[in-house]
């Protein structure tokens, strides 16, 4: 079954502050989450390469939005980084909620904000601050790390997560059942991606 993938992928710049983002329109699809979340992990499955993003021992670690070229450049994907990590300095917490709050409310080029959130757990005050702020149309949520439960664990995390959406009128948007290990959800994510990049009958990564 052909699936989306988004070869060649490569590194293109990383950018602390707002005004470092690239200025050109090309589409963007951006992956944000709790630090910890598993997103360079998910960013590594979805696209089969082992190290492209770096996976890191260190909660907190992504401290800039990085910016890949997908498709040979058709679009980019983007790393956001990582919210909520206890050991950073608060006003360096307050300045990254600051910008990724801006960069999901006002980014034009912004496609798809894949908002990953640990499917042990129940959405925290933090991924509820990111409902109150996302275009719905442009949004789903992707729980990580499923493999850690059982299929009726699964089933319930999925469940919880769309009450809670629904609380922030965003019952509709979809919500994915994911495992970098496993590889589970990961075609219904790179479809997802595809969609809002435009891109169809793309192989899936061998």
């Amino acid at each position: 079954m052909s699936t989306p993938a988004f070869f060649p992928v490569t590194f293109l710049l990383s950018a602390a502050r707002w005004d470092d983002l690239p200025a050109e329109p090309r589409p963007e699809v951006a992956f944000v989450g709790r630090s910890n979340v598993g997103k360079s992990s998910l960013l590594n499955a979805l696209i089969g390469r082992r190290a492209l993003a770096k996976v890191s021992g260190t909660p907190g670690k992504t401290r800039t939005f990085n910016y890949y070229e997908a498709a040979a450049g058709r679009f980019f994907l983007v790393d956001v980084p990582g919210f909520g990590y206890a050991k950073v300095a608060q006003t360096e917490r307050d300045r990254w909620a600051r910008l990724i709050g801006r960069y999901a409310i006002e980014r034009e080029s912004l496609r798809l904000l894949l908002h990953l959130v640990d499917s042990r757990h129940a959405p925290t005050a933090l991924d509820r601050a990111v409902f109150e702020s996302v275009h719905a149309d442009r949004y789903a949520v992707i729980l990580t790390k499923a493999d850690k439960l059982s299929a009726n664990g699964r089933s319930k995390a999925a469940g919880e997560v769309r009450r809670v959406l629904a609380d922030f009128q965003l019952g509709h948007v979809p919500v994915v059942l994911t495992s970098a290990e496993t590889g589970l959800g990961m075609d219904d994510v790179r479809a997802l991606v595809a969609d809002a990049a435009g891109m169809v009958d793309v192989p899936t990564p061998e």
